[in-house]
């Protein structure tokens, strides 16, 4: 009965980039990254997620190799599509990987990979991935179109975009919000129906965290930059249990 229910339990993943934005701010070692994914491993977070960006606005190398070497729990490697990051994770071997579009002009990421234009090209990335053992995701949109490329190129996981739907919900537009929730809702099912674990991110608070968590067919939420600024006010501990409650309740 416990396997089962640990089999059902809605997976945390604590992004730990925004601790690094901190630091480069100063130019300075600290805050470090890797003590914060250590105290967000002892918290209560089932895996660790990071960014490694090309132009290395927050995470770095070093940062990378310190998670590998020091993480008890999984490491997501977020990155673009690149032949350099391809060889990164091949050389660390991390647990998943997350392809996310990236343009250096934006301040977060915006909207979710356009993996039927690039279907091609991403099978091919994938596949010396898939096959060094690193679960591949596809940070994506509730498109159908991009659900279905997701599936018929290999990968294992898609994470739903869920910054719209944020957004639209700390606006106050409620009426809009609620159909950008139903849409999650419909690619969540559609994504399961085809074999992909789901999962969800970006955005998320407090206060919009349990529709998405209350999702069945949602696995794991991937929650970061809400995090490290709760963290400033309750400590990054209590704001990791808080997050972790909310999560528990809407899944109950």
């Amino acid at each position: 009965m416990a396997q089962a229910q640990d089999a059902g339990r809605l997976r945390l993943g604590v992004n730990i980039d925004h601790v690094a934005t901190v630091r480069n701010a100063r130019g300075s070692a600290y805050p470090d990254p890797v003590r914060a994914a250590l105290l967000a491993e002892a918290a209560g977070a089932d895996g660790i997620t990071a960014h490694l960006r090309e132009d290395r606005r927050h995470i770095r190398d070093a940062d990378i190799a310190g998670l590998m070497a020091a993480l008890a729990r999984p490491l997501n490697f977020e990155c673009a599509a690149t032949a350099e990051m391809q060889a990164i994770a091949l050389r660390h071997r991390p647990h998943a990987i997350c392809l996310v579009p990236e343009k250096r002009e934006e301040r977060t990421t915006e909207g979710g990979l356009d993996v039927a234009f690039d279907q091609n090209r991403l099978t091919d990335f994938i596949a010396p991935l898939r096959d060094a053992g690193i679960r591949v995701s596809m940070f994506i949109g509730h498109d159908p179109k991009q659900i279905e490329a997701s599936a018929r190129i290999g990968a294992a996981v898609v994470e739903l975009h869920t910054g719209h739907y944020c957004d639209l919900h700390h606006e106050g537009r409620f009426a809009e919000r609620d159909a950008e929730l139903a849409a999650l809702a419909e690619g969540a099912q559609l994504a399961h129906a085809l074999g992909l674990e789901v999962h969800a991110g970006h955005g998320l608070t407090f206060d919009t965290v349990g529709p998405i968590a209350a999702l069945p067919e949602v696995r794991e939420l991937n929650i970061g930059h809400f995090l490290i600024g709760e963290a400033i006010y309750l400590g990054l501990g209590p704001a990791i249990a808080e997050m972790r409650r909310r999560m528990d309740a809407a899944r109950a």
